[in-house]
Parts: C-alpha cells; structure tokens; sequence
C-alpha cells in the first residue's frame, strides 16, 4: 500500500455549512500498522467517512480529518481508539471498526464517558474481548459486577457469547472451579424425535451456540480436556433439579424456553460463589401455545432484587450480518402492529434499556 494516498471524495450524509467544519491531522509513528488501520484497499476508512459524515485525507504517516466539528470529534475517537487496540497486537477486521462506530454514535448520545476510552473488557489466554455496543459495554460491567445477570434481547446481540467470555476469563483466573453449561431441551418448531447416545450426545446438538462460544476463546484440545475433567460441565435442564451449584459460573441459554416452575428451579440451584447468566429472546418462545414463558415472569418478579442485574438488547445491538438487524426489525414492526407495546422502562441503576423505542 502507498504510503502517499489520494484525497477521498466519497461522500457520507449532507454536511453543515463550509463555516462549521474543521480539520484535524493525526499522526502515526508506525508504518507497518498503518495498513491494518487503513483496511484493504482503504475500506476501513471509507466505512468511518460513511458512517461519520466526514472526509478523511491520507499523506504518508498523516491523516486528515474533515467535518463538522461534533462528526470529526466522533472520527477522531474511532481512529484513535483502533490505533490503540493495533499498538496492543489485537486485530482489526470490518467488525471491529463497526463496532468501534456503534460504540462511538452510541455513547456520544448515552454515557458521558470517552467513546472507546475505559470501555470494559473480557480477557481471555486468546485476548481480550471488548464490546461492539453500548448495550454489550453496558452487559460486560454487569458481568462482572453482579453474581446474577439476566441477557435478554434478539437474536445475534452476543449475549451468550459474552456470557461464556466471562466464564472462560473467571474459570482461567481461577475464581470459579468450572463452566457449568445448561440450556432447555425444546425444538425450534420440529419435532426431532428420539435421539440416539448418552446423555452428552443427546443433549450436544441444543448446547452447539455455548460450544461455538468455548472453541473461540479455548484451544480444542482444551475445551476437550477441561470437559473430561469436569471443568467444563453440560447439565441439561432436566437433572438440575435437587443439585446446588457451588464454586462455578453456570450460564443458562435459552430461558425463553423454560416454564416459570423451571425457571425458578434453575435459578434456586445457585450455591457459594456462585455466579449465572441467564440469556433469552422473548421473542423466540417455543413452548406450547399458552404456555407463558418463565424468562418473562423472572424477569417481572426479579427487577427489584438487590444482586441481579438485567441488560436489554434491541435490533440495533445485532453484531452479525448486517441483514440479521433489519430482519429482526422487520419483525418487531409486525409483532407491534399486532399487538401495542408497553414498554417495560429502567429499572432503578440495573437495567438498561437501549433499543431507542
């Protein structure tokens, strides 16, 4: 890549007035990170002029920044923020530079802090993993904060996937003996039908989301050790009952799918140091028709206990491919034209609530 690039012309959303706009230059020491924070062909910049409503403008280790001064001040933490996180060895990939601008656009309107400044972070023996979105920052404090914690949201928000980031990081620590994984056995719509193997097998196609999550933060053959030795343990719903969890951090997904009987046998199990997270999609119920959902009920009963925390997700949380947010959009949209929406607020310093509606 040259290290003398042309001034850009792609234009973002319509700009103030030539009276409001200013420029600022950074200046990077290193020449080597400097394609990596480019991006190929120099997309990763041209999504943060997109995104931000500036112009950005390269020439050797300077880069120029062009805007109103609210957008520059946004394009410059962004910049600033992925160089750090290059100058710490950490990738950068489209995600990540998305997520640096959700994170951005996000904070500059909800939290008084820097965007992409003291932002919490999950560390893993693979690295640290760190929040696409304020709800996700907002979930990673929760995490760490409160022994219970409740993820509820769509589809593709990284609620489970950062559930088991935290248990992986508490289990490397050595502040929990083990990974307790459990989630209910209930199809999505088909009836699978009788299910061959011990009970591991039988159970290992509902748990593949956690086991997803294990392999990208945990070598396989580690994953495979820590679960011969019982550090990594699958408990299906169906054999809680009667057992106290001590000393581990037990993630239940897929609550939605519970009865409120079974919800709060799960959560009853809880034993010394302890910690859950109890992720689910209230939309995405499949139990019998009338049957009502025991995430719901939890939810309802549990938002004032002192120790439990809650985070909501909405559509503009989804982290994966971009279709995946309007998809879940489209549908609320519909589920609203069925049926009013009535809200459910904040809940006095523990729950957050940042789908914007």
């Amino acid at each position: 890549m040259s290290n003398a690039l042309a001034l850009r012309t792609r234009s973002g959303p319509p700009g103030p007035p030539p009276s409001d706009q200013r420029s600022v230059t950074l200046q990077f020491e290193d020449n080597v990170l400097l394609p990596l924070l480019y991006g190929e062909h120099d997309r990763h910049l041209a999504r943060i002029e997109q995104r931000c409503g500036v112009r950005l403008a390269s020439r050797g280790n300077r880069l120029t920044i062009t805007g109103s001064g609210e957008r520059t001040d946004m394009a410059e933490q962004i910049l600033r923020g992925l160089w750090r996180g290059l100058e710490r060895g950490q990738s950068l990939t489209a995600s990540e530079v998305e997520g640096a601008i959700r994170m951005a656009e996000g904070e500059a309107g909800q939290d008084p802090r820097l965007p992409l400044q003291d932002i919490p972070q999950i560390r893993t023996k693979r690295g640290a993993i760190a929040p696409r979105t304020p709800a996700q920052s907002a979930y990673m404090e929760t995490l760490a904060r409160d022994e219970m914690v409740f993820g509820v949201g769509p589809a593709g928000t990284g609620k489970t996937y950062l559930a088991v980031a935290q248990g992986v990081a508490l289990l490397q620590a050595g502040r929990v003996d083990r990974i307790v994984l459990s989630r209910p056995a209930v199809e999505a719509g088909e009836r699978l039908g009788f299910l061959p193997g011990d009970m591991k097998e039988k159970v290992d196609p509902y748990l593949r989301p956690l086991y997803d999550a294990l392999h990208d933060m945990l070598p396989a053959e580690q994953v495979a050790r820590r679960l011969a030795a019982g550090e990594i343990e699958i408990a299906p719903l169906a054999f809680m009952r009667g057992r106290t969890l001590a000393h581990c951090f037990a993630i239940f997904d897929e609550a939605q799918n519970t009865t409120p009987a079974q919800m709060k046998m799960f959560l009853t199990r809880m034993g010394e140091g302890t910690r859950m997270a109890i992720t689910g999609d209230p939309s995405q119920v499949d139990l019998p028709n009338g049957q009502k959902s025991g995430l719901a009920e939890a939810i309802s009963i549990l938002r004032d206990v002192p120790g439990i925390g809650f985070t909501h997700f909405g559509e503009r949380d989804v982290v994966r491919h971009p279709l995946v947010g309007r998809i879940v959009s489209a549908y609320g949209q519909m589920d609203s034209a069925r049926q009013p929406r009535t809200g459910h607020g904040r809940v006095a310093g523990k729950e957050l609530d940042v789908t914007g509606k």
